[in-house]
């Protein structure tokens, strides 16, 4: 009988749930709606059915799954199955991986989801020829995961990567960690907003505001670069200075792992070359080891929303092959 793994990745507002055939060949698709007030108990429950509807979806026999596997946010201890916290849900010390495997009868195996994301680039996607990379995305916040020899790097407890909270400036912005400076407060989507916001308070002539109808609530990710390809000064002071904040992190981990890939995703990645260029060029000057020398790849990622759902899928696969 063919067998098959679920992987699914968890988020606030939705569920995202993939099918795959035990050797990775992706079925189905499917969603479902997540809600913090249906607590621990409610969400498990709609995992549990998103996973039985990827079977029916896909015309196979529940029966035939072997694992199922989920990325969750917040800090999640892998080996113990648990999500040790996840603020924006209030969880904490959640077993997930123990109380959906009651509810569907199967093995379940989580990770946190920006190392699932990590996990599918570098299994499926835009690092896969590569050993060794580091997946950074910059949306919200600044997310990501390590791998190297085709293995996670999650520390103690599963509960390190976490690269958005790297120091960048002492005393700098305040974070909603509690501490001040951290990486995200600067290369994140929502930092590089703000900078635009406050460029164009400074610069009322700038033709940002013309972009955005002189609403600055209107201001997206991709306004400044539009507004810098068609020539505003302004925007491309912006643009420099948010590709050297990111560069300043990026050096910082390339100093100390050297990997040979920096994987971008998350939606400011998606302007491509006219943010990976300039990148490269500001990692290299800030790199201790000059990519001349020790090559670095600067790439953008490739599978989109459904990296987290391949991840969890290479992780039950791999569990499944340890056992």
């Amino acid at each position: 009988m063919e067998k098959y793994i679920i992987g699914i990745d968890l988020g606030g507002m939705s569920a995202k749930g993939a099918l795959f055939t035990i050797d990775g060949e992706l079925l189905c698709t499917d969603k479902a709606k997540t809600d913090k007030n249906d607590g621990f108990e409610g969400t498990v429950l709609v995992l549990a059915r998103l996973a039985r509807r990827l079977t029916e979806i896909g015309d196979v026999d529940f029966s035939s799954v072997v694992a199922i596997g989920v990325g969750a946010p917040g800090v999640v201890d892998s080996n113990a199955g648990m999500v040790l916290r996840w603020s924006n849900y209030s969880w904490q010390n959640a077993p997930l991986a123990k109380e959906l495997s009651l509810l569907t009868g199967k093995k379940v195996f989580i990770l946190n989801d920006a190392n699932a994301a990590a996990l599918g680039e570098a299994k499926f996607g835009a690092t896969s020829q590569y050993q060794s990379s580091i997946l950074l995305t910059l949306g919200t916040g600044v997310g990501g995961g390590i791998v190297f020899d085709g293995k996670l790097i999650e520390g103690y407890k599963s509960a390190g990567a976490e690269l958005g909270h790297i120091t960048i400036r002492k005393g700098g912005i305040p974070c909603a960690c509690g501490r001040r400076g951290c990486y995200e407060k600067y290369a994140s989507a929502t930092a590089l907003i703000s900078q635009t916001r406050h460029a164009m308070v400074d610069n009322p002539q700038s033709s940002l505001w013309d972009l955005v109808d002189g609403k600055l609530e209107n201001v997206d990710g991709r306004t400044v670069f539009v507004a810098m390809r068609n020539g505003d000064e302004t925007a491309k002071r912006v643009v420099e200075e948010y590709v050297g904040y990111v560069s300043e992190g990026i050096a910082d981990l390339v100093n100390i792992l050297r990997p040979e890939a920096i994987v971008l995703g998350g939606g400011v990645a998606n302007e491509g070359e006219t943010l990976f260029q300039p990148l490269r060029k500001a990692v290299d000057e800030r790199s201790y080891i000059a990519m001349d020398i020790v090559p670095l790849k600067v790439v953008g990622a490739q599978l989109g929303n459904r990296a987290g759902v391949y991840g969890a899928y290479v992780l039950a696969k791999e569990k499944l092959s340890n056992e």
